[in-house]
């Protein structure tokens, strides 16, 4: 009887437990990291569980037990038989792995297809499965956000150019927000991945190389150790580099070693340092560390422990919120089988809706199950260890509590007076007009002078400038010693050199130089002659005078000719209204006075005209002229743009830059060409380092010329640029110098000019003894100036001004005779032609004219007699016999009236001599010869208030005439119809 009982009891509490009753509720946890002497999971686990149990109700909540599985290897087949196994168990809730990437996607699927809530602490999966009604919880904080915090702070900083390390391969999908945010932005990043060495010394080099003072460091902690400890080697440790670690691990990173505690080391940080139970848990933490453990593995606490203690709170606190509606009860699922937990989605739906305070700050989460309403804290590092400098919310995004140090700010040159050695090179550095009156700095003007200023005011550094004592930038002596300002900082008299010292490679060797702060090449000096000064009538300097003149009796020829050709020529006498042929015998000259001057104005403008000759020599004369305006013009294409006199000046100006450019008066063009005579001497600056290009150039070209400047005597070195200068102008030598001195000079000396191009690049630096500790300093204030633009605007102050012209205008001469006379031949001849032409056409045509009484030469000289007295261009078409019918017999009246030289408006009718009748007896001719036909005749445009001229009837509106009207009977009327087509 008690064993039944026994049985029924144990039953009861069996039926209950698998139920989800008050009693007891399994949670699962899978740790990749099971050993003791680790990250502390399974200790964080164990410690969440012993507090909930210890302070929750058992009455409402039960008795929380928690399986741990331990995780090998990132299996795919293990971590699914694992996930059956768990299944089988009847568990609430599955804690994942904290770095299997593979596993971890196969127990979101199963979790997913058995509705069992997922709490995930690993990093965010770039691929993602989701599932419809079902979602993984992500307690770490995503990659979004982290790519947006660092954004934050990349604006704070102002860091207009940084650099990405990436130590694996899903570096840019993680940081996908970042990027995005760099490809709308002026910013530059430049991304760097490590290679399968995983040595980052290459890559710190390459970052140092291209003067980049933001580096952003994806990788862990132990990666994130490696690199600064190379960093640490190669000098990159200081206050001007600013390092930021996108690890949520920052805490774990060992900065203890870190030599120069000034350089800008910052990270993230999600710990809640305030949260009651931190202190302790960072306290048993240690304690199991110490006691399994030979030292302690990390430096701070792991994240993945905490995040894996605030999990079970999150779940334990679903749970309890659930159990007050319903009774949660865990069932025994099969892998094999479909059946699926039936409050999975419920406990998912409210543990969204959970909100508590964990070791990891505040923990909510978004409909898409991830980490929202929360802050990143901003830790830099300090004498002291970590601090929080900022603090970047999930929805207020960064506020910063306290600014970072100033870059003008240094400990080592802090308040330090530096010797400087210099020379005295226009315009680096000058003596002062009033030196004598001054002491110390203040005699000193120059480039070189304002940028020690400048350098001072960043680096907060004083100064003491000397001139060095023989005067020379610096050579190698046969002994081995240096000469000049090299020499003194080999020797340490000098802290630094500041002037035009270009660095090289042999004094690299034997000194350091900061970053180049100009760059700038070897150069030819050469004297110049220049041409006159411009004046106000220099649009006339293409043609000379004679020509111009030229011109304009070209201009009149060409007119008057065309005049006399067109009269001349019957084939520009036309009937202006061919539909009446026949019935009416006007014709019509087109060339008047007025046109024949005209025309060659419109070609001569290159516009053309509306006048088009017909005859052949009229042709010849209008082709001449234009071949006479291409053969100027030199088949330069015409622009529409252009018109009028200013399109011909637009072509007179391309013809002179075409044909009359001078160029200068040198008998070298080149290098080459120096090389290559022997007339012109040359040299350079004794002890510079353009002396030192040449004497060790392997260039045959420049070899040719050392052995020619070390050879000649007497010697063709000088030494100063004020020497060289003063030798190019008073004797023939050409001058080897800096490009940036000879610009200076040229630009105050028109007689000087630069020869060919640059022979080499270089730049100047800032010198310092080998092994200087300001190096880096200089180094990256100069950057800062550059930057800033600084030095740009100095050069421009003290190379700017000069009287001179960057680039020499040499002016031309006009053209004379000797250049363009054939083209007035050919004009001459097209003329001749013409007028030739012009008396066979009239020849001709009085040829073929039968009846004419009038001989060849009467009838000539009645034409020149016309053309002389300037007749209008108007006559009666001479009619051919065979063509044309006999004409009636007139009346006596009708012959004296055609006999009559009637003149009309553009031209004149045939026949007849005498005297030019009055203006109203000619009209009523006009309109006779429109009573018998000649109803289309029309007044010039001078008298078109009679051009609507039309006959009507006596007495009559509207009716047609009668042919049997007399003249006399005839009346006219005006009408304003100005639309009728002429």
């Amino acid at each position: 009887m008690l064993t039944a009982w026994a049985l029924l009891l144990f039953l009861a509490m069996w039926v209950r437990s698998t139920a989800g009753g008050p009693l007891s509720f399994r949670i699962a946890a899978i740790l990749d990291d099971p050993m003791e002497c680790s990250r502390g999971e399974r200790l964080a686990i164990t410690l969440a569980k012993d507090s909930i149990n210890r302070n929750s109700n058992r009455s409402t909540t039960g008795k929380l037990e928690v399986d741990i599985f331990e995780l090998l290897r990132d299996s795919e087949y293990e971590m699914g038989e694992t996930m059956c196994q768990i299944m089988s168990k009847g568990v609430v809730a599955v804690l994942g792995p904290s770095a299997s990437p593979a596993s971890n996607s196969i127990i979101s699927n199963i979790c997913g297809e058995k509705e069992v809530p997922y709490v995930k602490v690993a990093p965010e999966d770039i691929l993602k499965v989701q599932f419809p009604r079902f979602t993984t919880l992500d307690l770490r904080p995503t990659n979004t956000d982290i790519s947006l915090a660092v954004a934050g702070l990349l604006t704070f900083f102002n860091s207009t150019a940084s650099c990405l390390i990436c130590a694996q391969a899903d570096c840019l999908l993680n940081l996908e927000q970042l990027l995005r945010q760099f490809l709308i932005s002026k910013e530059t990043l430049s991304v760097r991945m490590l290679d399968d060495s995983q040595d980052p010394t290459p890559l710190l080099k390459e970052i140092r190389d291209d003067k980049t003072a933001t580096i952003i460091v994806d990788a862990n902690a132990t990666m994130s150790h490696i690199i600064l400890e190379r960093a640490s080697e190669l000098g990159m440790l200081s206050v001007y580099y600013t390092y930021i670690f996108t690890s949520l691990e920052f805490s774990l990173l060992r900065l203890d070693d870190v030599v120069d505690q000034r350089v800008n080391i910052v990270g993230f940080s999600v710990f809640n340092k305030t949260h009651p139970f931190f202190q302790d848990f960072v306290l048993s933490l240690n304690r199991s560390w110490q006691e399994n453990c030979d030292h302690a593995p990390f430096a701070g606490t792991p994240l993945s422990s905490a995040l894996l203690f605030d999990a079970v709170y999150a779940v334990v606190a679903a749970v309890q919120e659930l159990n007050r509606s319903q009774n949660v009860g865990a069932t025994q699922l099969s892998c094999k089988s479909s059946k699926i937990w039936e409050h999975g989605t419920s406990l998912m739906n409210y543990l969204r809706m959970v909100e508590l305070e964990g070791l990891t700050g505040h923990i909510e989460f978004n409909s898409k199950g991830q980490r929202s309403n929360y802050a990143l804290r901003i830790m830099q590092n300090s004498k002291d260890g970590l601090r929080q400098i900022g603090l970047w919310h999930s929805e207020d995004g960064l506020s910063m509590e306290k600014k970072l140090p100033s870059i003008n700010v240094t400990d080592t040159l802090f308040n330090t007076t530096l010797t400087i050695t210099t020379i005295l090179e226009n315009p680096y550095v000058m003596l002062r007009q009033n030196h004598q009156e001054l002491e110390g700095n203040d005699r000193y003007e120059g480039f070189c002078v304002d940028m020690l200023k400048e350098l001072a005011d960043i680096l907060k550094f004083k100064y003491r400038i000397r001139l060095v004592g023989d005067g020379l930038y610096g050579v190698p002596g046969a002994n081995g010693t240096w000469s000049g300002m090299v020499g003194e900082l080999i020797s340490r008299k000098a802290d630094l050199a500041v002037a035009g010292l270009t660095i090289t490679a042999e004094r690299e060797k034997v000194i350091d130089f900061s970053k180049p702060f100009m760059t700038l090449g070897i150069s030819i000096m050469y004297r110049v002659h220049l041409g006159r000064r411009p004046g106000y009538f220099s649009f006339l300097d293409p043609f000379s005078p004679g020509v111009w003149l030229f011109m304009l009796l070209a201009y009149l020829a060409v007119s008057c000719v065309l005049f006399l050709v067109a009269r001349l020529t019957p084939y520009e006498w036309y009937n202006p209204h061919p539909c009446l042929k026949g019935r009416c015998n006007l014709l019509i000259n087109q060339y008047s006075l007025g046109n024949s001057f005209w025309f060659p104005v419109g070609g001569f403008m290159q516009q053309g005209s509306t006048i088009a000759p017909r005859a052949l020599s009229t042709r010849c004369v209008s082709g001449v002229w234009v071949f006479i305006q291409v053969r100027s013009y030199f088949n330069i294409p015409d622009h529409s743009s252009c018109s009028g006199l200013a399109h011909l000046h637009g072509f007179l100006a391309n013809l002179a830059a075409f044909l009359t450019v001078q160029r200068m008066e040198v008998p070298i063009e080149s290098v080459d060409d120096l090389a290559d005579q022997t007339a012109i001497e040359y040299g350079t600056m004794h002890g510079g380092s353009t002396m030192t290009f040449f004497q060790n150039s392997r260039y045959q070209t420049y070899q040719r010329m050392w052995n020619f400047m070390h050879s000649k005597q007497p010697s063709v070195f000088v030494k100063s640029t004020e020497e060289g200068i003063a030798r190019v102008l008073n004797s023939n030598y050409a001058y080897l110098l800096e490009s940036t001195m000879n610009e200076y000079y040229r630009q105050r000396n028109c007689n000087l000019t630069q020869i060919g191009g640059l022979l080499d690049t270089k730049g100047y630096g800032i010198g310092m003894p080998l092994g200087s500790v300001y190096r880096d300093e200089f180094d990256l204030a100069i950057l800062k100036l550059q930057e800033d633009n600084r030095l740009e605007i100095l050069k421009r102050k003290w190379w700017d001004g000069g009287k001179c012209p960057k680039e020499e205008d040499h002016r031309a001469k006009g053209l004379g005779m000797e250049n363009i006379g054939g083209i007035f031949v050919v004009l001459v001849c097209g003329l001749l032609v013409a007028i030739f032409m012009a008396v066979l056409e009239f020849v001709w045509m009085l040829r073929q004219t039968p009846g004419n009484e009038q001989s060849v030469c009467e009838e000539m000289l009645r034409e020149l007699q016309g053309i002389v007295l300037c007749r209008d261009s108007l006559q009666v078409r001479r009619r051919r016999a065979a063509s044309m019918l006999r004409p009636r017999p007139l009346a006596l009246e009708e012959r004296r009236a055609r006999a009559a030289a009637v003149s009309l408006s553009n031209g004149k009718l045939c026949g007849g001599t005498g005297l030019p009748e009055p203006l109203s007896h000619r009209l009523a001719q006009e309109a006779a010869l429109v009573a018998r036909g000649c109803s289309h005749i029309r007044i010039c445009p001078e008298c078109r208030r009679f051009q609507g001229l039309r006959m009507r009837p006596a007495g009559a509106t509207g009716a047609l005439p009668s042919p049997t009207h007399s003249e006399e009977s005839i009346e006219w009327d005006k009408t304003t119809n100005s639309s009728e087509p002429e």
